[in-house]
């Protein structure tokens, strides 16, 4: 339906402009995250076409509001993908402030968590709809990720949150599924990590198009699936 739209979280990040690039190019895109601007997506993607939803994508009140408004406007969800997260680490877990194990599962596991509780609601009263939540490679081989114990583990976290939900909404016509990207090629990850061989790395582009066809109807029949996505890193 015209004003049925697909929620981005992480609208503002280097994976999230892409998915939002890749998703306004089938019909309405809801940007989500703090200081998105609708001047500055109506200027970059033309009007009408990205809704701009500013908001702690971690607070159930801001969601409340956020898809309030955007009832009223007549948009209503029909999916979404949570990409909505960060890294941090060079440090081994024993020598790290409590900060960063707070920090890391707020951005990773408590975005995922309070947007899925606005939006399900809405999913399974109409029956049907999709969400794709962006992992990590770190939940499933965190023996890769030394000296970023508790990103591993947030990640590996959101895994389990993903497939628990997954079953619980089965039944209602909603599929639940999570990706798993090693490193993704974003300006960031290459200015951290300039020595490295970026062509092995996880185009966002490429990852975009997985979570399309998880998010379409050619992937009605996945649900609960963990699905690596790892470029030439090697499995």
């Amino acid at each position: 339906m015209a004003n049925d739209a697909i929620v981005v979280t992480g609208a503002s990040g280097g994976l999230g402009g892409e998915l939002v690039k890749r998703f306004v190019a089938d019909g309405l895109v809801v940007a989500a995250g703090r200081g998105l601007k609708q001047a500055e997506l109506d200027a970059k993607y033309g009007a009408g076409k990205v809704r701009a939803a500013a908001l702690d994508v971690s607070s159930r009140t801001e969601w409340a509001s956020a898809l309030e408004r955007l009832a009223g406007d007549g948009v209503t969800v029909a999916g979404a993908v949570l990409a909505a997260g960060t890294w941090r680490g060079g440090s081994r877990l024993h020598e790290q402030d409590d900060s960063v194990w707070r920090a890391l599962f707020d951005a990773n596991l408590e975005t995922a968590r309070a947007t899925l509780q606005a939006i399900l609601p809405g999913l399974v009263a109409r029956g049907g709809g999709s969400i794709v939540l962006v992992g990590s490679s770190a939940a499933v081989r965190p023996w890769d990720n030394a000296k970023a114990a508790a990103y591993a583990a947030s990640k590996a976290a959101l895994v389990a949150l993903a497939q628990a939900v997954a079953a619980e909404v089965l039944a209602d016509g909603v599929r639940v599924n999570v990706v798993l990207p090693s490193t993704i090629d974003t300006a960031a990850n290459r200015t951290s990590m300039p020595k490295a061989d970026t062509s092995r790395w996880v185009t966002p582009s490429s990852l975009a198009e997985v979570i399309a066809f998880l998010l379409s109807d050619k992937g009605r029949d996945i649900s609960g699936a963990a699905l690596p996505v790892y470029g030439r890193v090697g499995v």
